[in-house]
């Protein structure tokens, strides 16, 4: 069954006391376009991410977001050689001075240099399987939303398709009843020549053929979207000319009816992977 492009997928990644969030969404696009917003450092993984958003979508823009959501904003370290240094000029002033070298560990820790500080910064190649367990999983979000979406479309294209065939059978049955009255009221050759100029067998047949065609691109997985597109193309042109070889009120109405059905089938085939 057909897909569709809208979707979205998270889930979350970690690494120690690392942790990120992983989101994928997607909208309707004529082609496969990704877009990134990495954390600092992860730019080298595009490649990767892109391969494995290309392998569950096809079509559609894709936003792909990682998040550093929490981790060690610092990390304290205790400088062993300084304390040792302190502790010694402590104990020398004791000595030349006769004072007390009653140092306590609240003394030493506010000295300089004893404790050192540094940001901690994430790094990518630590945190890359996580994120890429999630990615995976953020994906499989996606595609899921796009194959209910995908369930949806069809659904409603398949209504268009049948009430353009009510259409089509009510125009062939007007069709029918105007040659009639015209082989009533007209000579052999004027009859010839307004059946000849009145012929919309053809347009019906291939707007039928059309309908058919539709009908088994909605049963396809892939890549449906854009002969979709074209069909209702065809389906348009056709409609077209049988407005314009039968003026007809009734068939004006019909005709109207059917454009606005392959409108419908049009904008929905934007929508279809």
């Amino acid at each position: 069954m057909i897909t569709g492009m809208t979707g979205f997928g998270a889930s979350e990644a970690a690494a120690g006391k690392v942790k990120a969030s992983v989101e994928v969404k997607t909208v309707n696009h004529r082609y496969l376009d990704v877009a990134f917003y990495l954390p600092s450092g992860f730019s080298s993984f595009e490649e990767k991410i892109h391969k494995m958003v290309a392998k569950g979508i096809r079509r559609g823009r894709v936003t792909v977001t990682v998040k550093i959501t929490d981790k060690p904003h610092m990390i304290i370290r205790l400088n062993h050689d300084a304390v040792t240094r302190y502790r010694g000029f402590a104990r020398q002033i004791a000595r030349e001075f006769k004072v007390s070298d009653g140092l306590s560990a609240a003394d030493i820790l506010r000295l300089p240099g004893v404790v050192e500080t540094k940001e901690m910064f994430v790094e990518a190649h630590t945190l890359w399987p996580a994120v890429e367990k999630g990615l995976a999983k953020a994906v499989a979000g996606v595609v899921a939303m796009r194959r209910r979406e995908g369930k949806a479309l069809c659904a409603d294209i398949s209504g268009q398709l049948k009430r353009m065939l009510k259409q089509i059978v009510l125009i062939k049955a007007r069709s029918n009843a105007l040659l009639k009255e015209k082989k009533k009221t007209s000579s052999r050759e004027e009859f010839t020549s307004y059946q000849k100029s009145n012929d919309i067998n053809e347009e019906l047949a291939r707007l039928t053929h059309y309908i058919d065609e539709a009908r088994v691109l909605l049963r396809q997985s892939e890549g449906a979207g854009k002969k979709m597109d074209f069909i209702a193309q065809e389906m348009q042109r056709e409609t077209n000319t049988i407005g314009s070889k039968v003026q007809d009120k009734d068939v004006a109405g019909a005709v109207i009816a059917l454009k606005s059905k392959v409108e419908k089938i049009r904008e929905q085939a934007n929508n279809v992977e």
